[in-house]
């Protein structure tokens, strides 16, 4: 293998891959990179079993061949290296030569036979704008339960219900939902993606902005653009049935501006129990819409916001951390909050914006 390609571009594929790299003692090729020149190209490719990215640069190719060098060494050289450059790489005695117009170093490779073939997943598909995908996820993934104990649930849910892609998540304590418009979707179409790799997804797509192609099957799904092809093994569960625990029937509402709302939560935060107990008292009447929390070894607190409230008086607690969670998924200025009863659910949502639902189970006082 003989190349030269721009620094800055392999600078910038090297830091995509190398996160996905594994950390295996039984399989320590998990750890490298594998280079594969060919064509007018230069692939790079890393993989933790799980998680499998490939990333296409540019470059101009003397010799073809393939290579595997350690990640962590590869980052660590390339992160001191010049942009405003070109470098040479180059295959010695199965050893890697990277010279610049101030550098020549090498790094010891390793046998690319080992190497673990990535996945191109072959099955349902469809096209998404980039945006729509990173807002879904975002939207919801923090919801998601962080022990794999039950892992249909440390996972982001995603199917197709009608001329929606609906991305879900839960960790039994409160649950996200977020819909994106789209049409011509197979209504087949469910599947589970761990939560431990939807940040990857997030890192690799956030800042990319065009089309995605995502493939799936049962085993697999992939996200693939430009010049980024990323697979994730998939869990092999059933989501819960959730729609039966969102309530039908309201007993009350509160719509309250976001920013009020997110400012009390915040004074709350400073007076709250070890439990994160936050709790809400809502009195139609004499319409007041009061949180309040305390802390023996603090003080207590009580803020009164400015809201529109209908329905019966209600009383609850929950934890205030679930509700702060929750406004990076609210666009709107105004939020809506709704109530069945006090052993019930609290459903929050975007005031005149039906693609986002929020759920929190109350805490017993």
């Amino acid at each position: 293998m003989k190349i030269e390609c721009s620094i800055e571009k392999i600078k910038n594929a090297i830091s995509q891959v190398e996160r996905i790299t594994g950390k295996n003692l039984t399989l320590p090729i998990l750890s490298s990179v594998l280079l594969v020149a060919s064509s007018n190209s230069l692939k790079l490719r890393s993989t933790n079993l799980s998680l499998g990215i490939e990333v296409e640069i540019p470059a101009k190719i003397e010799k073809e061949g393939v290579l595997a060098v350690s990640g962590a060494v590869l980052n660590a050289v390339f992160s001191n290296v010049s942009q405003n450059d070109t470098v040479q790489l180059e295959e010695k005695d199965g050893n890697l030569s990277v010279k610049t117009k101030k550098s020549q170093i090498k790094l010891k490779g390793q046998p690319h036979e080992d190497f673990p073939t990535i996945p191109r997943v072959s099955g349902a598909s469809f096209e998404i704008d980039s945006k729509k995908l990173i807002d879904g996820i975002k939207s919801v993934y923090y919801s998601s339960s962080v022990s794999d104990i039950k892992p249909e649930i440390s996972s982001v849910f995603l199917y197709v219900n009608a001329d929606n892609l609906v991305f879900v998540s839960t960790d039994s304590f409160r649950l996200a939902e977020k819909k994106i418009k789209m049409k011509g979707l197979e209504e087949t179409t469910r599947i589970l993606i761990p939560f431990k790799n939807v940040n990857e997804i997030l890192r690799v797509f956030g800042d990319y902005h065009g089309f995605i192609k995502v493939c799936l099957n049962k085993n697999q799904i992939s996200f693939s653009s430009e010049n980024i092809y990323l697979t994730s093994r998939v869990i092999d569960g059933i989501f819960p049935d959730y729609r039966q625990i969102i309530p039908k029937e309201f007993t009350t509402e509160v719509v309250v501006l976001k920013q009020d709302l997110l400012n009390a939560l915040k004074i709350s935060n400073v007076f709250s129990d070890k439990f994160n107990q936050v709790n809400l008292k809502i009195t139609p009447k004499e319409k007041v819409f009061e949180l309040s929390s305390s802390n023996n070894d603090i003080g207590e607190n009580k803020t009164y916001l400015d809201a529109v409230i209908n329905g019966e008086a209600i009383e609850l607690s929950f934890n205030y951390k679930y509700f702060l969670d929750c406004f990076q998924s609210i666009a709107t200025d105004s939020i809506s909050i709704k109530f069945s009863g006090t052993q019930r659910p609290m459903v929050i949502s975007p005031v005149s914006d039906t693609s986002f639902l929020y759920l929190i189970m109350p805490m017993n006082r």
